[in-house]
């Protein structure tokens, strides 16, 4: 598989996962990679081999071959299913085991896809594929060491894969080595510049790290390849913001969730917007958008609770302060506000009035006469 076409692939895979430097403690750059972009190419060529299959139905290369297409255009249970029928047929090449990788990758069962790869190696196939899909997997679950040591492999056969650079990249914002991190992205850059997703982290790392206007430069790089991928324009607004231009960017970030309604970060930043402007009723649709996309969003929830109190809305206020006390166990400040707006939910109106300290009688002072 050509390089190029792994990397558009490995990134889809790696969707809802990517790490990136926090802006807050809470904050990380996560990958929403637009699977529009998936070519209607390998798709037609799969349709191509239809019949052919159906002229050798025991040909495992055929059910190989459809199997790998029907990945790059998108078609994980199909192709999983070829597979898994040339395997059936002849279990020996490792690059069937490599495809099937693959295809468990994109259906996020890690553990058996890692397990694939182990017998795709011991059947003899070596690839730098093979060791970037593998640190990739090891990024997803936080194995930082691990991801880095694969890609160093795959960088030893292949010195410009610019996936495995970009893959470092990530790898070493997991480890907090911002250096490091903008150097690898950088040079994956120039290797492959027109990737999008690319742009996206050296945008959204620069905007954490407080340089707006370079981040700016990358984020409208990548929207003059993808015009419609929305964690570009979330940069894009972001550097707006930091900039002391909310108008300008909540108009951005309002266009980032029109066109990419899972990027939950622009809906954190109009909730959070609309929060501080007292404007409730408009803060809670995005709040409550954010949130089930980041159930542990920093103040997401304390302000979704304080929102619906603020609008008399009990039931729901009191709903929410019961998560913020199983989230903050031990915390007596959302365990007397669950208590306070449950029992308001019930109509029990808590007198909150402060009540005067008792004061003790005092015995009166008797006055002698003098001379007594």
């Amino acid at each position: 598989m050509p390089a190029s076409r792994f990397f558009r692939f490995s990134l889809v895979l790696a969707s809802g996962w990517l790490i990136g430097c926090a802006e807050t403690p809470a904050e990380r750059s996560e990958s929403m990679v637009n699977l529009k972009t998936v070519q209607s190419g390998p798709h037609i060529q799969a349709e191509e081999l239809d019949g052919a299959i159906s002229r050798q139905p025991r040909n495992a290369s055929l059910y190989a071959r459809r199997a790998a297409f029907r990945l790059d255009a998108g078609q994980v249970e199909p192709a999983l299913s070829d597979i898994n029928q040339a395997l059936e047929l002849d279990d020996a090449p490792g690059e069937f085991y490599f495809t099937k990788a693959r295809a468990l990758r994109a259906q996020g069962r890690i553990k058996s896809a890692l397990a694939a790869t182990d017998e795709a190696a011991r059947r003899g196939f070596a690839s730098p594929e093979l060791n970037l899909l593998v640190g990739e997997m090891h990024l997803a679950a936080r194995r930082y060491q691990d991801a880095l040591d694969q890609l160093d492999r795959a960088l030893q056969q292949e010195p410009d894969l610019a996936a495995a650079l970009f893959y470092k990249g990530v790898a070493y914002i997991g480890l907090q080595d911002t250096v490091q991190a903008l150097d690898y992205l950088r040079a994956s850059l120039a290797r492959d510049p027109r990737q999008p997703e690319t742009l996206h982290q050296l945008a959204f790392l620069l905007n954490a790290f407080r340089q707006p206007a370079q981040a700016a430069q990358y984020a409208a790089k990548g929207l003059k390849l993808a015009p419609d991928y929305g964690p570009l324009w979330y940069d894009y607004g972001r550097q707006f913001e930091l900039q002391n231009q909310p108008d300008s960017a909540q108009r951005v970030y309002a266009r980032t969730v029109q066109l990419d309604t899972t990027f939950y970060r622009a809906d954190y930043r109009l909730g959070l917007a609309a929060y501080k402007s007292r404007q409730y009723a408009q803060a809670i649709p995005h709040l409550q958008r954010a949130l089930r996309r980041a159930p542990r969003l920093e103040n997401a929830r304390q302000m979704l609770a304080e929102s619906y109190e603020s609008l008399a809305r009990w039931p729901e206020a009191a709903d929410q302060y019961r998560l913020l006390v199983q989230e903050n166990p031990g915390n007596r400040h959302w365990t007397y506000k669950a208590w306070k707006v449950g029992n308001r939910s019930r109509g029990v109106i808590v007198d909150e009035t402060p009540r005067p300290a008792p004061v003790e009688a005092i015995e009166p002072i008797q006055a002698q006469r003098p001379g007594l």
